[in-house]
């Protein structure tokens, strides 16, 4: 068994997109090899800032030999009336290297049988250039000189060994080989490789850390050591440590200073400034207080730290004396000030100002707030909060820092005297910021939220602004997801398609919502893709076609459903009941039972069971129950003829079915369910 070794030598990479673009060479290589019958053990994937690169491990010599049978024409047309051959599969059996008398004849069509012999792997190999790297897709690109061949970065260098076999190919002027690189600064010379298994080792001894694993590995401890020689706690932010593993390819972690003076600046802008701004790790004493200090990581070794800890602090105390600044110099401004002059900052260019988009949500707040049943006494505070809560753009520090807004606008509001809910409603209605970020924790600020949130969907959707394929510059899944999960942990009964049909009937300040049906289809949208993987997907679909937008709700019955699976009932129930739906549409006007119609006891029985069903909280007691009906509806469809000339008998008859369907379809729609 041998291991080939692919390293893509790069120009330094965006960070933030090392990781994903090694995951997807290892993911191209292994679906390459399998497409061309190679079977190996293992795939390793190594990345840096300036390389890709992957070793299969435990490759065979040669790919899998397989026999094929190859469908060729039908029987209707393989020959022609005379008997002969017809040029359909006179054609065909060419193409395929034999004769029409070679071909089987299997059901309704010719198959010819094809032994395909396998081929040396290095053969193989030979076509990763083309078949691997060159299909490889980023969200950024870089063209350089006068190719048209597009990449993450220029392509510097590649490596292709089997063993010690080089395996060449060319990609645009660049030849495979044996040669890597070495780190930029600390061993800026070729490396000759004598196989596949010398990579690590060789870079190793070259100051390069190929492993991002090891790497960052080896971060955390170089940090975890500073602390505890300080008597430091530390937090090592998961993107944050991600990010600067990809920054680096040799790890020396440092320990830089700034004058306690800056400690009286807010927390949230220190943390800001260190992690965003300069990518620092903060440390705090045992007691959890911010200290004037920060760990910091070079692409080095440990000579001169001195002196990179003093440029890195020069840096950073730069930023926090504009901080300063900002900080002393807003709190001279009045909050009223700002606010007015909202209504010359444009929320978008075919919408209007922010001014007239918080005087939307000043209504919306108030229709969410009313239909979630919240107390009265919050509508002075939601008027206030919606009145200001956008005035922190205007700021310097948010100007500055604009990872901080929302935040510095709590901070101000308080010092300005603002009640301590509005205040934090400014800071929680920006959440949730990711899709499983933190939600609003208290009710006004969950309200404000729901309300600016709403507003920017129906807004962005009136004038056209929609989101198609992966396209969403305006962030509206996220937004619309965020919703629904805000409703769902706050445990509303807020309907929200009831909401929304009200704001579409509204006159909000001259600006009037267009284009329900498209929002309502992407709001169900949001929600499936909320639910996906939560159940089977046939489940999922039917439990959707309910309607209901409650995504806390529909997840418990669709888990309630797919627990119920693998039960002796579940097939013949559903089955039963998606007759019961299927008849009950065939019902076009007004349902209404009169007993004095029933001809037969299964009928009566039914309605006596359809009378006692009530469908409670418990999802998994709701759909026992209807699935006790199971024998009930089978009887009654043995006995009992629905679709009878008798208008009146098939009337009543639907009726029965409707009043089924119609507690029956709180639960899901069991047509969608697949029960074979």
């Amino acid at each position: 068994m041998a291991n080939y070794l692919l390293e893509i030598g790069l120009e330094e990479m965006p960070a933030h997109l090392v990781s994903a673009a090694a995951s997807q060479l290892k993911t191209r290589m292994a679906a390459f090899l399998l497409d061309n019958r190679v079977a190996f053990d293992s795939i390793t994937q190594f990345s840096t800032p300036r390389r890709l690169a992957v070793r299969v491990n435990g490759l065979s010599a040669v790919s899998e030999s397989i026999d094929e049978a190859v469908k060729g024409p039908s029987a209707k047309i393989a020959k022609d009336a005379a008997g002969n051959w017809s040029k359909a599969i006179q054609g065909f059996s060419r193409g395929q290297g034999v004769t029409p008398e070679d071909l089987e004849l299997k059901g309704d069509y010719y198959y010819a049988h094809q032994h395909v012999a396998g081929l040396a792997t290095d053969t193989i190999l030979a076509k990763v250039g083309t078949d691997v790297i060159a299909k490889m897709q980023f969200s950024t690109y870089m063209k350089w000189a006068d190719n048209r061949f597009l990449f993450i970065r220029p392509i510097q260098w590649l490596v292709s060994l089997l063993d010690g076999e080089v395996i060449a190919f060319d990609l645009l002027d660049v030849t495979s080989g044996a040669v890597t690189r070495g780190h930029r600064f600390l061993a800026d010379q070729p490396i000759v490789l004598a196989d596949a298994l010398a990579y690590e080792q060789a870079l190793a001894e070259a100051f390069v850390l190929a492993d991002a694993d090891a790497r960052k590995a080896l971060i955390e401890a170089q940090i975890a050591s500073i602390a505890e020689q300080h008597q430091w706690s530390f937090y090592l932010e998961p993107d944050l440590l991600e990010e600067v593993t990809n920054l680096v390819e040799y790890p020396t972690a440092f320990v830089g200073d700034f004058d306690t003076k800056y400690l009286d600046l807010p927390e949230e802008v220190l943390v800001t400034s260190m992690r965003e701004h300069q990518r620092y790790f903060e440390v705090r004493d045992l007691a959890g207080q911010l200290q004037a200090h920060f760990i910091s990581v070079r692409n080095g070794n440990d000579k001169y730290l001195e002196n990179v800890a003093k440029g890195n602090q020069k840096v950073l105390v730069a930023r926090l004396e504009d901080a300063e600044f900002f900080w002393r110099e807003d709190q001279k401004l009045k909050i009223a000030d700002l606010v007015a002059k909202l209504k010359k900052v444009t929320f978008h260019d075919k919408i209007g100002s922010v001014h007239a988009h918080m005087g939307r949500v000043k209504l919306i707040a108030e229709k969410v707030r009313s239909q979630a049943n919240l107390p009265e006494a919050y509508a002075t505070k939601l008027d206030r909060a919606a009145e200001i809560y956008k005035f922190d753009l205007l700021t310097g520090m948010v100007g500055e820092f604009d990872e901080l807004q929302g935040i510095m606008g709590e901070k101000y509001a308080r010092l300005a005297g603002e009640d301590a809910d509005v205040a934090t409603s400014i800071r929680e209605h920006y959440l949730p910021t990711s899709a499983d970020g933190a939600l609003p924790e208290t009710e006004i600020g969950a309200v404000l939220a729901v309300a600016d949130k709403l507003d920017t969907l129906l807004s962005f959707f009136t004038v056209g602004l929609i989101p198609s394929g992966s396209n969403d510059p305006y962030a509206l899944r996220r937004a619309t997801a965020g919703i629904l999960r805000i409703i769902d942990a706050q445990n509303w009964d807020l309907q929200l398609p009831t909401l929304i049909s009200e704001l579409y009937t509204l006159d909000l300040n001259g600006f009037k919502y267009d284009r329900y049906d498209a929002v309502m289809t992407f709001i169900h949208g949001r929600v499936a893709k909320m639910l996906a993987g939560t159940a089977r997907h046939d489940i999922v679909e039917a439990v959707l076609a309910t309607g209901s937008l409650d995504v806390g709700n529909l997840t418990a019955i669709a888990r309630a459903l797919d627990s119920k699976v693998t039960e002796s009932n579940f097939k013949t129930s559903v089955e039963n009941l998606a007759r019961v739906f299927n008849l009950a549409r065939k019902l076009t006007v007004v349902p209404t039972i009169d007993s004095a119609y029933f001809e037969n006891d299964a009928e009566r029985t039914l309605f006596a069971a359809s009378q006692a069903l009530v469908l409670g909280a418990d999802h998994n007691q709701n759909i026992s129950a209807l699935f006790a009906l199971s024998d009930t509806i089978r009887d009654f469809f043995d006995q009992t003829m629905v679709m009878t000339d008798d208008e009146k008998l098939q009337h009543n008859r639907l009726s029965l079915l409707a009043d089924i369907t119609g507690k029956a379809g709180q639960i899901a729609d069991f047509t969608l369910i697949n029960s074979k």
